[in-house]
């Protein structure tokens, strides 16, 4: 009951304090909930191994990182996760050493959908681009930048989304090749015809060494540019994602955590936290009666994450 009031419905210690002793007439020490905690934490060690080798394993995983505050410095939560399974994992750093020590993107054979960032691309596997996340910069390149090719973008990969999801309906496995060259040379054509209306690029208040910065603009449009497979993979593949809304999601209820309860006091914490937190949502993706799943934990035996 303690980790379930902490870790799932993310009571900050003095309601849990309080509630404990409304509902039970018990009186319970700080020590004594971490005490708590830190077996959960221990019992469920095998758990997140296992998770974390599913997830690699699997044809299509979504990945994604958000600020975490560990006492008074930025730390970073990484999630691995697919339809079934949630594996959080903290880290005082955001890029490619955190997720190599996360454990799942090396030698990770499936689909990667994520949302640009640098690091994704210094591994080897195959990448989806978020639709949610260029939508909402063309949306920007065309409401504050006045881009008018941006809106014929938005129109081209809401169209697409639009043709995929009325094929998937209807039971479809593949878009006809028409189709795909339909969108492929009008994602082109955008492209081509944008080249003449993109904005100059900043000037610098003062002379500086390195690259000379570019225009946020341009560089949305030199990455669809660069980047075009990842981002119609899903009319490519029917199968993929058009967004990365499920790690959004899965990274939300961390958000929530810190929002009620504020920054984790400790490195240790934020492990607690990430490590149960990642059994309670795989227990909820599959099914599961959260309270049952952690009295499970808490008597040795927690369910098979392989078991949907």
């Amino acid at each position: 009951m303690v980790t379930y009031l902490s870790q799932y419905q993310m009571l900050p210690y003095q309601r849990l304090k309080q509630c404990l002793e409304d509902l039970f007439q018990l009186s319970l020490s700080e020590g004594t909930v971490n005490n708590i905690l830190r077996r959960g934490h221990k019992a469920l060690q095998g758990f997140e191994e296992h998770s974390r080798t599913l997830v690699g394993a699997s044809v299509v995983a979504h990945f994604d990182e958000s600020g975490l505050r560990v006492g008074k410095a930025l730390h970073w939560l990484h999630v691995a996760s697919t339809e079934s399974l949630t594996c959080y994992f903290h880290h005082p750093k955001r890029g490619s050493e955190a997720m190599r020590e996360m454990g799942v993107l090396d030698g990770f054979g499936g689909y990667a959908v994520h949302d640009h960032f640098s690091s994704y691309f210094c591994f080897a596997i195959l990448h989806v681009l978020c639709g949610a996340h260029i939508l909402r910069e063309l949306i920007s390149a065309h409401e504050q930048h006045e881009q008018a090719w941006a809106k014929k973008m938005i129109a081209c990969l809401l169209d697409a989304k639009k043709e995929v999801d009325t094929a998937v309906a209807a039971g479809a496995t593949t878009l006809d090749s028409s189709r795909i060259d339909y969108y492929e040379a009008r994602y082109r054509r955008i492209l081509k015809a944008a080249v003449a209306e993109l904005p100059a690029d900043p000037i610098p208040i003062r002379a500086t060494r390195g690259k000379k910065k570019r225009h946020k603009v341009k560089n949305l449009h030199a990455r669809l540019d660069e980047y075009q497979p990842e981002v119609l993979a899903f009319v490519y593949d029917l199968t993929l994602p058009f967004d990365n809304n499920l790690a959004e999601r899965d990274v939300r209820m961390v958000k929530v955590k810190q929002k009620v309860s504020g920054c984790f006091r400790s490195s240790e914490g934020a492990d607690i936290f990430c490590r149960i937190r990642g059994y309670i949502s795989t227990a909820k993706k599959q099914g599961r009666h959260v309270l049952g799943t952690l009295r499970d934990c808490f008597h040795g035996q927690p369910f098979n994450p392989a078991t949907v």
